[in-house]
């Protein structure tokens, strides 16, 4: 079946829900208007279509591999990232200054998800680049932006991520690999990294690596953590890719899914290296990186989902078996009640994650153009619940996506599994949702809950102006917001932060629950309280959003019943 990018959607969404108008409406970002986003949409949009998603199947059919000592990667990856590079996807926010479109994050944002929705495992690639990119504009020194931007601009050269360590996962503190000075300007790196996402490829000219380690003096724990830039081949006089670094992919790792891309053990030897930022302050640098990918990654749960439920809705509408009850259906799966539930779900599912994930964006785009205090408080807020809620989403629609195939759905050669299987890890990287979970509840309410509490505002503000047009939604919608503001206030009030961080995931959940809710309602009033997605909005208000009840119950019981339960009790 053919994938379609769900631009229209995009369009709508951007002018009826999450008021991109504000940003456009800024100085910092005029030049992207509606008919400039549109176009862009437009044509990235074309582009997943027509580039992308014919070698989705090749990532998972015939995935990297390492071959004496060289990544190379699935047939039709190499032409298609050429296009993607060639058509300035990659630096669709980047600054000018250095070949980018300086575009707001919101329409990148989009992009990317069409992109994940096509091939998640060529998508990771200019994602990683996309982060490598804002770390050095906002840490590096002029003469790394000089070098390093352009290239990675341009595609020519790609970026990644250098975190985790075989003793040191979610506890980046705990890493090992260290950075001795060479006396002129560069260090010397020593160490390995694992997980690390496109650690090479066999089609741009250089792969680098931003790399955290401990210099001489630095001292335990995080705060004694330095960023390194360490290219796979050390820049000439003229910038171009010189002699080798003393760095090699030691193996690719054996995935469940995104077997398109290569995901490398990195071991590192006295590799030559140039610092990002200030001394033992490279967790800052790198959290510029880590927070663009985390609103990527949500965005890549959600690209999945689009897919997987294109494929299912496709299947649905061809397969026949049984006999419908519907007088006047087609005789075809769709038509059985189960079916057109997991398929409603789905779709509702994928909105909801889809105007967060865009809201969130909005407020990433408003910082930057008015640096205003409270919509900086927006975007971090909106962070966790984008990334976690969007994978979750992700990985619920695809499993859907099995079911409504059945039996052919356990069978490799229709699809459906490669969704699932894809992604899985997007609740896991960049963070887990566990501790994305535990960030919304500990430092994202440090400030005493101002931040949600504005956002419940604006919330109940809304479904009070809907009550004149569709009087039975916004009720519901404002009567979960009371709810939710009270399980806020509870957790506030918590000053053992286990008490919060014992319900802090469904917390999370039912948040997004209820901001799903608030999009909803905003399309169905945007398109005046009648149509298909005023019926989408009836459906996950009356049907899903109940389920923020037992979220935010489970999330004010604190931690004691959970340290009743002892480990004896555990493996009886």
């Amino acid at each position: 079946m053919p994938f379609r990018a769900p631009v229209p959607e995009f369009q709508f969404m951007l002018d009826h829900v999450v008021d991109f108008a504000q940003v456009t409406g800024t100085d910092r970002f005029s030049e992207a208007d509606k008919e400039v986003s549109d176009a862009i949409l437009l044509e990235a949009g074309r582009m997943c279509e027509e580039v992308l998603y014919p070698v989705q199947r090749n990532g998972d059919l015939d995935g990297a591999v390492l071959e004496n000592g060289k990544v190379r990667t699935s047939p039709g990856f190499a032409e298609a990232y050429g296009q993607i590079a060639e058509g300035g996807w990659i630096a669709t926010s980047a600054d000018p200054e250095f070949g980018g479109m300086g575009l707001p994050h919101t329409i990148t944002t989009a992009v990317n998800e069409m992109m994940s929705s096509a091939c998640l495992s060529l998508q990771l690639n200019p994602l990683m680049t996309q982060g490598q990119i804002e770390a050095l504009e906002h840490h590096a020194s002029d003469e790394i932006k000089a070098l390093y931007l352009p290239k990675l601009v341009t595609g020519e050269w790609a970026g990644t991520m250098n975190l985790t360590e075989p003793q040191a996962g979610s506890d980046v503190g705990a890493l090992r690999s260290k950075a001795e000075p060479n006396g002129d300007g560069s260090y010397a790196i020593t160490g390995q990294k694992i997980y690390i996402s496109w650690g090479d490829n066999d089609f741009t000219e250089n792969v680098c690596h931003l790399v955290l380690a401990r210099l001489p003096d630095g001292g335990p724990g995080t705060k004694g953590i330095s960023l390194f830039v360490v290219p796979k081949y050390i820049p000439d006089a003229d910038g171009n890719p010189g002699v080798a670094n003393s760095l090699k992919v030691v193996s690719l790792e054996h995935k469940m899914g995104l077997h398109g891309s290569p995901t490398a053990v990195m071991q590192y030897d006295g590799a030559t290296g140039w610092l990002v930022g200030e001394p033992h302050d490279g967790m800052r640098a790198m959290f510029t990186m880590m927070n663009n990918a985390r609103l990527g990654v949500g965005g890549q749960g959600v690209g999945v989902a689009e897919g997987a439920f294109q494929h299912a809705l496709a299947y649905a509408q061809d397969r026949k078996q049984g006999r419908t009850p519907v007088a006047g259906g087609d005789g075809t799966i769709i038509d059985h009640a189960d079916v057109r539930r997991m398929l409603t779900t789905m779709k509702a599912e994928v909105f909801a994650a889809r105007a967060i994930e865009l809201a969130c964006g909005v407020a990433i785009d408003m910082t930057t153009a008015t640096q205003d205090p409270e919509w900086k408080a927006r975007a971090a807020f909106l962070t966790p619940i984008a990334k976690a809620f969007g994978t979750e989403t992700g990985i619920a629609v695809a499993e859907m996506g099995v079911q409504v195939h059945g039996g052919m759905g356990f069978i490799e050669e229709t699809g459906a599994a490669q969704y699932s299987r894809d992604v899985r890890v997007t609740a896991i990287y960049e963070g887990t949702n566990g501790i994305q979970a535990m960030d919304l509840v500990g430092r994202k309410l440090m400030d005493g809950g101002e931040a949600a509490y504005r956002l419940l505002d604006e919330i109940e503000a809304n479904a009070e102006s809907a009550r004149g047009v569709l009087p039975e939604l916004a009720e519901p919608v404002w009567e979960a917001t009371e709810t939710l503001r009270e399980t806020t206030e509870w957790l506030v009030a918590q000053g053992d932060m286990n008490e919060r961080f014992a319900g802090c995931v469904p917390f999370l959940k039912g948040f997004a629950r209820v901001l799903g809710a608030h999009y909803h309602l905003r399309a169905a009033t945007g398109e005046g309280g009648a149509g298909g997605r005023t019926k989408l909005a009836r459906f996950y208000i009356t049907r899903m959003l109940p389920e923020h009840v037992g979220l935010l119950a489970h999330a004010v019981r604190g931690a004691e019943d959970l340290y009743a339960i002892t480990v004896d009790d555990l493996a009886a």
